[in-house]
């Protein structure tokens, strides 16, 4: 028997492919899905999207037939980026069900589920209950059906790039020479109607879409990720370097020399391009972000809130703020003109379009929104990361000198103190503690990272 609680996380559905995520897991979840959403007393439909991973199309067929056995109907939009299938639940109102497992590796898969809009479906805002109606089905059986709804094929390809190309106009940019690395996902199927026509010269790397990954995982929060991008990038000349992560939904940038921008610097950058369109606005970051980005924020006249991390607290936020830009990071990017959806793509555009209105490199360009010096995020396996919490914020909230440390709790425990910060939080699914840490210097910065590293465990230390 399937192990639901394990695979429903706290904002998605992930697992292996079939020992934990079969088509009678995704049936029972389509059909709850209609349940929990009430889609029969609203919309009566639900747009079903996927990836290239090899059990994808399967999965959604599945998910498709759950929602068909209540009467509902399913708009099938067919291969499509996350991001895509976003853009389909905003411009058809519509809620929506992707099916990717974003970076993680080929024997992986799972579900990405919003509401009509685009909006989110959380842990506390559905995500629990369909889990509970999917472990009664698998037990029990699935409810009696109704008269089944039916499928419609909609290609939204073209339109979500024209939509993109609304927001952000490259058509007045110079000339640009972009090496982007698809990483064999969604970004191969996007990316060439996005920058089908204008001033962008693309040179692809990995487009063929395949699930299996042949020539590296799809996640390029993973530096060894992007050492073929960098690579490329310095041997053609280009401008910059594009790197999508499976699902396309989140996009890295390396400059001219093949060295990486900060999604903090992204962040920046495209906070200073909304605060043009919108003086005065709101713009959202995560406690994680470098301390550059509310300060760039405020300079050019916005409003920054700090937020916790993960999109269901991103949108949310949004909603309640009105905000015009949230940014992560992880690289995931909100756009209030995207329905309050992340999406790596208009970030890329938007990038692009800063860059192609002036005349510095890439490097040059985004090193005033480089101000400090971040250690990455570092996971350590702890017993009791309860406890190990409890510890730090007790080392650092007493003492003489201590005085000009200030703590809070809106994301784990954050420290202050002058030029220096960190964060250590834990795991929604693992027994990990995720620490980073910023400061004026690469010396502070060390200092610092290493000595929260020996108050949290003595075991091995992975960085991203």
């Amino acid at each position: 028997m399937v192990d639901v609680a394990a695979i429903f996380k706290a904002y998605d559905v992930r697992g292996v492919v079939p020992d934990q995520l079969d088509e009678s897991v995704a049936r029972a979840t389509g059909a709850a899905f209609v349940e929990v959403l009430d889609v029969l007393a609203g919309p009566g439909a639900v747009v079903v999207g996927y990836d290239m991973r090899p059990s994808s199309p399967a999965l959604a067929a599945a998910f498709a037939e759950g929602v068909t056995s209540t009467g509902a109907d399913v708009i099938d939009i067919g291969l499509a980026s996350t991001d895509q299938l976003y853009f389909a639940s905003g411009r058809l109102d519509l809620p929506g069900a992707m099916f990717t497992a974003s970076h993680n590796p080929a024997q992986y898969n799972g579900i990405k589920m919003c509401r009509a809009g685009a909006a989110p479906v959380g842990s506390d805002s559905g995500l629990r209950d369909i889990a509970d109606l999917v472990a009664k089905a698998l037990t029990e059986g699935p409810p009696a059906s109704s008269t089944p709804g039916h499928v419609n094929h909609k290609d939204l390809l073209t339109a979500y790039a024209d939509h993109l190309h609304h927001l952000v106009d490259l058509s007045r940019i110079r000339p640009l020479t972009v090496v982007v690395d698809a990483g064999n996902g969604m970004g191969g199927h996007t990316v060439p109607a996005v920058f089908a026509d204008g001033p962008v010269t693309i040179i692809p790397m990995y487009f063929e879409l395949d699930g299996n990954f042949p020539n590296h995982e799809a996640n390029p929060l993973d530096p060894k990720n992007l050492v073929d991008l960098q690579a490329k990038v310095r041997e053609v000349g280009a401008d910059l370097g594009l790197a999508f992560d499976g699902d396309a939904d989140r996009c890295f940038v390396v400059d001219e020399k093949g060295d990486p921008i900060s999604p903090s610097a992204i962040t920046g950058a495209v906070a200073v391009r909304e605060l043009a369109k919108h003086p005065g606005s709101t713009i959202l970051h995560n406690l994680i972000t470098s301390k550059a980005v509310p300060e760039l924020i405020t300079e050019h006249g916005g409003v920054p809130v700090r937020t916790r991390v993960g999109h269901s607290n991103i949108k949310q936020k949004m909603a309640e703020t009105d905000a015009v830009f949230g940014g992560e990071h992880s690289a995931h990017y909100y756009f209030r003109d995207f329905w309050r959806a992340d999406t790596g793509m208009l970030a890329a555009l938007h990038v692009l379009a800063a860059l192609g209105e002036q005349e510095l490199p890439a490097s040059e360009l985004f090193a005033e929104y480089e101000r400090y010096v971040a250690s990455g995020e570092i996971n350590n396996k702890v017993d009791d990361a309860a406890a190990t919490v409890a510890a730090i914020e007790d080392t650092y909230s007493g003492g003489s000198n201590m005085d000009s440390v200030t703590v809070d709790h809106l994301d784990g425990l954050t420290v202050s103190a002058g030029q220096w910060w960190f964060n250590v939080r834990a795991s929604n699914t693992e027994p990990l503690l995720r620490l980073n840490v910023e400061a004026a210097d690469r010396p502070e910065m060390e200092r610092v990272r290493d000595e929260v590293l020996a108050l949290i465990t003595g075991a091995s230390v992975e960085e991203n």
